[in-house]
Parts: C-alpha cells; sequence; structure tokens
C-alpha cells in the first residue's frame, strides 16, 4: 500500500536510487525539498541539470570539470613530468586537501575487476599511455588498496616500465580495503611520501 501520493512516492523513488540514500533518508530529502521554497527548489534543480548538461572529461587528465581543462591542469605551476593515477575524481580531490602534492593527475573512472566484467579497455588506461609520450618522469600510481586496485596497479606498471618511466605505489598508512576519498589528509600525505617503487 502507498503511503503518499503518486508524486511524492516518484520523488521518493528517484532520491532513493542514489547511492547511500536509503528509504527512510530518501522520505527525509523529499519532504525537506517539497517544504522548501519553489525558488530554491528550482535552483536545486537547475543546478542538477545544468552540470549534468555541462560536465566532461578534462582533455588532460580525465577528471571531471566543465573546462576543456580541469584547475589543476590548467595551472601552469604544476609539475607536468609527475603524474598520479587515482581511481576517481574523490580520489584526486582527497590528495588535493593534503595541499602538499605539485604534479598533476590522471583519473580511471574505475579499476580493473574481472569479477565485474571490468577489463583495462573500461578505464581510462588508453588516455594514461598517451601522456606518457610527452616529458613524463614518474608515475604515482594512488589506486585503492583492495584487490581492484592493486591488481589495477600491477598492470599499470607492466605496462608503464617498458618505457622507461619511472613507477612507484603510495606506500602503506593507507589500510587495506580503505576508499582513499575517507582518509585523513596526514595519513594520506604519509603514504605519498613513502611511495615506493614498484
Amino acid at each position: 500500500m502507498d503511503l503518499y501520493s503518486g508524486y511524492i512516492n516518484r520523488l521518493i523513488e528517484e532520491l532513493s536510487g542514489l547511492p547511500g540514500i536509503g528509504s527512510k533518508s530518501a522520505q527525509r530529502m523529499a519532504f525537506y525539498l517539497i517544504n522548501l521554497p519553489k525558488e530554491r527548489v528550482q535552483r536545486f534543480a537547475g543546478a542538477i541539470v545544468e552540470a549534468r548538461e555541462n560536465v566532461r572529461y578534462c582533455g588532460q587528465c580525465c577528471t571531471l570539470t566543465d573546462q576543456e581543462l580541469c584547475p589543476v591542469c590548467a595551472n601552469q605551476r604544476r609539475d607536468q613530468s609527475t603524474i598520479m593515477v587515482v581511481e576517481n575524481s574523490r580520489d584526486l580531490a582527497a590528495y588535493e586537501k593534503t595541499g602538499k602534492y605539485e604534479g598533476v593527475y590522471h583519473v580511471l573512472h574505475g579499476a580493473i575487476s574481472p569479477m565485474l566484467g571490468i577489463g583495462p579497455g573500461d578505464i581510462k588506461l588508453k588516455e594514461l599511455i598517451a601522456r606518457l609520450e610527452k616529458d613524463v618522469n614518474e608515475v604515482i600510481i594512488a589506486t585503492n588498496s583492495s584487490l581492484e586496485g592493486e591488481t589495477t596497479a600491477m598492470y599499470i606498471s607492466k605496462l608503464i616500465k617498458p618505457t622507461g618511466v619511472k613507477v612507484t605505489r603510495i606506500a602503506s598508512g593507507v589500510p587495506v580495503g580503505g576508499d582513499l576519498e575517507y582518509i585523513d589528509e596526514v595519513t594520506l600525505l604519509r603514504a605519498l611520501e613513502g611511495r615506493t617503487e614498484l
């Protein structure tokens, strides 16, 4: 039996489809949105639509941006010869919060996972290899410490080593199975500073 009218049920259903949002949270959010002033709801809805229409991959590192190049790649002071490879844009943001990394990034948008049917062709590896044709001295692999992250790190290492580019992996300090976006800046910084060559 439906407790609410069709529009409310539809809103709850759409909200509960978001990652990490269960039915109770979706109900709270739905009633919050319904009780907002109409102009604020329209701004909120407009922001979602505009983001979806205008956000794309950075032409260099593949992170999400609404410009041709993201702010990191467009910054001339960044060390273009050092590339940190991360799984997603949230991991990039986590490292940027440390304020200590001065290189650039490459966002894979996933990790190799044969069990989930995700192979090397399903993540942004071709784009990474193309970037190595420029003057690159080091690739820092900063994938998660999960089975998929480790598999991806080993695959990238084997792919890059024949090119002569130095390949390093972030050090321990990042717990096994932990996602980078949830780890504090000090731990991330220690992992970055203690990286080892693969």
